[in-house]
């Protein structure tokens, strides 16, 4: 039991970062469901475009933290991509909240979960033994 804890608690920020990642991915390349979520209009091809490369981006990222829970060699790797990925859209989102205004509670909540996971990600990459 106590290995098993000790996995989860290892793989913990990979493991949140896809349960969050997949699903924004995937309503970002939706145009239909967007506006649901997010005060966002899709009236153009290019901004359709843009919004579907996003998507294939963070299902692409969120394929390297799969592998990085799945095979520990991985491990590492997966863990500073986590790290640069959740610190520079928390860090973006910081610098379009101080030049743009604030934004709908959704991204609010996004910087907030962005710079926690990237911290606890530094967290994990500091303490936690690979093997």
């Amino acid at each position: 039991m106590e290995d098993k804890i000790n996995w989860i608690f290892k793989h913990l920020h990979l493991l949140i970062s896809v349960i969050i990642v997949v699903p924004t991915g995937i309503i970002y390349g939706s145009s239909s469901v967007l506006p649901e979520y997010l005060d966002i209009h899709v009236s153009t091809i290019d901004l359709s475009n843009m919004l579907k490369a996003n998507m294939m981006l963070y299902l692409g990222i969120s394929a390297v933290w799969v592998l990085g829970i799945w095979k520990s060699e991985y491990w590492k790797r997966a863990t500073e991509l986590n790290i640069l990925f959740m610190m520079t859209l928390g860090i973006g989102r910081i610098l379009s909240i101080l030049t743009d205004g604030q934004p709908t509670e959704g991204y609010i909540f996004g910087v907030i979960a962005e710079l926690t996971i990237g911290l606890f990600s530094i967290y994990q990459l500091k303490n936690i033994k690979r093997n």
